[in-house]
């Protein structure tokens, strides 16, 4: 099979309006830029929190191939169920094995494979595996199956990205950060053709919002440290 393709990744969909954008402009992208497949971050896409099973079948029929996630894939319940009989949709693969679903896929697509790992950063969130070793461990795995590996690393400190990013140096084809929803400005390749970016950012509403979420309850939390049920803005 080839080993190069053009790889579509679409940063944490937030929301409905979030939703709407990659709906409404999906296939004019796919087509204008030929791309050859698509990764997306759909944790937040359910209400800003999470995912559910009606928005990941809507995500797959509209084209797109892999949905990786992080540390709110656990927040619809009904996703349990669904994580475990679709293995393009994947939850952190450092989370313990007895979790729901899996954290890594290879697909074969035309005429490539590509093979997608979801892991989850440990800074700053709560603790899991060592993402850095089972990356590792899943290498050995899968790097007789696909030369193209896509690393979606969901993780709150840029420091831990780029020192994953050097430790899976020519072994990843791209390590993509998620989870802050603000796209850096540090893309580039590291030695031995490892494409890297601290995180893609946010596909959402920017416009009167922090990281997708309605700015007056945002300024709120912050100024009274009140802990409000109603934080997400957008359903």
């Amino acid at each position: 099979m080839k080993e190069t393709a053009r790889i579509w990744f679409i940063g944490d969909i937030f929301g409905r309006p979030g939703r709407s954008i990659v709906t409404n402009k999906f296939r004019h992208i796919v087509q204008s830029e030929s791309i050859d497949f698509v990764i997306a971050n759909g944790e937040n896409s359910a209400g800003g929190l999470g995912i559910t099973a009606d928005i990941a079948r809507q995500f797959f029929n509209l084209g797109i191939d892999v949905i990786t996630s992080g540390n709110h894939i656990w927040s619809k319940k009904e996703i349990y169920e669904f994580i475990n009989s679709n293995h393009n949709l994947l939850r952190p693969a450092n989370y313990p094995d007895c979790a729901p679903g899996r954290g890594f896929v290879t697909v074969a697509k035309n005429t490539y494979s590509i093979s997608v790992i979801n892991l989850l950063g440990r800074v700053f969130i709560p603790d899991t595996d060592c993402p850095f070793r089972k990356f590792d461990l899943i290498y050995e795995n899968i790097k007789s199956k696909s030369k193209i590996i896509i690393v979606d690393l969901h993780a709150e400190a840029t420091s831990e990205k780029i020192a994953f990013a050097y430790h899976t140096t020519g072994r990843a084809s791209a390590v993509i950060g998620t989870h802050t929803h603000v796209q850096t400005n540090d893309c580039r390749i590291f030695e031995n053709h490892t494409a890297f970016i601290s995180d893609a950012g946010m596909t959402g509403p920017y416009n009167n919002s922090v990281i997708g979420v309605d700015k007056t309850i945002v300024l709120k939390k912050f100024l009274t440290f009140l802990c409000l049920s109603a934080f997400f803005c957008c359903h």
